[in-house]
C-alpha cells in the first residue's frame, strides 16, 4: 500500500513538471525598426528623378527620425536637382536625334516626289504637243497643268521650311546636348555640386532649347534672314568682367598667358570668324536665289502647259521650264544648301563662343572661379585642334605680324 502511494506521488510530480514546462514561454524583448537617414535621400532622389513628388510620402518617413526635409544639407539638394537636369538633358538628346532623322527623311522624300511630279508633268506636256487632238489633248493638258501646280505648291512649302537645314539644326542640338550631358556628369563625378552649378546647367539647357526649337509653327528659326548671323546657343553673361591686372594669380594665369590668349582671339576674329561669315552670307544668297527660282519655273511650266495646242511655243516653255525646275530643285535640296548655311552659322557661333569664353576667363577677377592657367590653355588648344606648342607659335606669329605689318597666313582652328 505504501508503494502504491509513492508511485502515485511520483507520477503526479512528473505530470506537474511537464505541464509547467509546456505553458511557461519566455517573454521576447521588444523590436524597434528605424529608417536610416541615407534612405531618405535616396527616396527624395528617386521621387525627383521620376518626375513626381507625391509617390513616396517623405514627410511621413521623416517622422521616424524627427527630421524634416528642409534640414537636409544644401549639397545633397543640389545633387538631386542636378541629377534631375541630367535626365532632362538625356531626354533632349533622344528627342533631337529622332526628329533630326525624321526631317532628313522629309528632305529625301519631298525631293524625290517633287522631281517625279515635275518630270511627269513635263512628259505629259510634250506628248500633248505631239499632234494629239480632242479629248486626249485635253486630258494631257489638264493633268500636266495640275501636276505642275502641285509641284509649285509643294516647292513653296519645302523651300520655306528647308528640311535639310532643319535636320542639321537637330544634329547640332544633339551634339551640344551630349556635350552638356558630359559636362554635368563630370561635375557630379569630381565634386559635390552647388546651387551655382544647378543654375548654370538650367540656363544652358534653356538656352539650347531656345537656339534649336523642336516645333515648326511659330518657333522655327528664320531660314532667310536679311542678315546672316552666327548661331547663339549659350546663355549670355550678365555684365562684362573687369580687366584683370597682368600679374601671376592663384590660378596660374600669368601676363604671358593672357597676352597669348589675346593674340589667339585676334587671329580668330581676323581669320576664322571673318571667313565663315563671308561663306555664310554667300551660301545664304545662293539659297535665296534657288528657293525663288524653283517655284517660279514650275509656275511658268504650269502656265505653258495650259496653252499646249495653241502653238509650239507653249509646249517648249512647259517642257523647258519643267526640266530647269527639276534641275534647280535637285541642286538646292539634293545639294543641301540649307544644311550648308546652318553649318556655317554653327561654325561662326563656335568662334564667337570661343572669343567670349577666352575674354571672360582672362578678365576674371575672382581667381577661385577661374580655370587653372595650364588647364585653360590646354582646353583652348584642344578646341582649336592644336597642340600647346602650335598654339604658342600661332600667338607669336600674330604678335610679330603686328610689328611687321604683315598678314598672318593661317587660321586659328585646324578642325574646320
Amino acid at each position: 500500500m505504501a508503494s502504491l502511494q509513492a508511485s502515485s506521488f511520483l507520477f503526479s510530480c512528473s505530470c506537474s513538471t511537464r505541464i509547467n514546462a509546456a505553458i511557461s514561454v519566455p517573454k521576447l524583448p521588444g523590436i524597434r525598426i528605424s529608417v536610416p537617414r541615407n534612405a531618405l535621400n535616396v527616396v527624395e532622389e528617386l521621387n525627383l528623378r521620376d518626375g513626381f513628388t507625391s509617390a513616396i510620402p517623405i514627410e511621413k518617413i521623416n517622422t521616424a527620425t524627427n527630421t524634416r526635409i528642409d534640414q537636409e544639407p544644401a549639397t545633397t539638394r543640389a545633387t538631386v536637382k542636378l541629377f534631375a537636369i541630367l535626365e532632362a538633358v538625356a531626354d533632349r538628346v533622344e528627342m533631337h536625334k529622332n526628329i533630326g532623322e525624321q526631317r532628313d527623311n522629309w528632305n529625301k522624300l519631298l525631293l524625290n516626289s517633287i522631281n517625279m511630279i515635275t518630270l511627269t508633268a513635263a512628259t505629259m506636256a510634250g506628248l500633248a504637243s505631239a499632234g494629239t487632238v480632242g479629248a486626249p489633248l485635253l486630258a494631257l493638258k489638264l493633268s500636266s497643268t495640275l501636276l505642275f501646280s502641285a509641284a509649285t505648291g509643294m516647292l513653296l512649302i519645302m523651300n520655306k521650311i528647308q528640311p535639310s537645314q532643319l535636320a542639321e539644326e537637330q544634329r547640332n542640338a544633339t551634339r551640344l546636348f551630349k556635350q552638356l550631358y558630359s559636362h554635368i556628369r563630370t561635375t557630379l563625378a569630381l565634386r559635390d555640386p552647388t546651387a551655382l552649378d544647378v543654375k548654370d546647367a538650367m540656363e544652358k539647357t534653356l538656352a539650347l532649347d531656345k537656339a534649336y526649337p523642336l516645333p515648326l509653327l511659330g518657333k522655327m528659326i528664320e531660314k532667310f534672314p536679311e542678315k546672316f548671323e552666327p548661331a547663339v546657343w549659350w546663355p549670355k553673361t550678365q555684365g562684362s568682367p573687369r580687366k584683370q591686372h597682368k600679374t601671376q594669380g592663384r590660378n596660374g594665369c600669368s601676363g604671358d598667358l593672357e597676352e597669348e590668349m589675346r593674340q589667339v582671339i585676334e587671329v580668330i576674329k581676323r581669320k576664322d570668324s571673318e571667313d565663315y561669315m563671308r561663306l555664310g552670307n554667300l551660301a545664304l544668297k545662293v539659297n535665296k536665289i534657288l528657293a525663288i527660282s524653283g517655284p517660279l519655273l514650275t509656275g511658268i511650266a504650269a502656265a505653258g502647259s495650259a496653252f499646249v495646242g495653241h502653238g509650239s511655243w507653249a509646249a517648249i516653255v512647259a517642257v523647258t521650264a519643267g526640266a530647269l525646275a527639276s534641275t534647280v530643285n535637285t541642286f538646292e535640296h539634293g545639294g543641301q544648301i540649307g544644311m550648308v548655311v546652318e553649318m556655317y552659322r554653327n561654325c561662326a557661333g563656335f568662334f564667337t563662343l570661343m572669343e567670349e569664353s577666352i575674354e571672360t576667363s582672362i578678365q576674371q577677377r575672382d581667381f577661385e572661379k577661374s580655370e587653372d592657367g595650364e588647364m585653360f590653355e590646354m582646353n583652348v588648344a584642344l578646341k582649336l585642334g592644336r597642340s600647346l606648342s602650335q598654339l604658342r607659335d600661332l600667338a607669336r606669329k600674330s604678335s610679330s605680324s603686328h610689328v611687321d605689318g604683315s598678314t598672318i597666313d593661317e587660321f586659328a582652328s585646324k578642325l574646320f
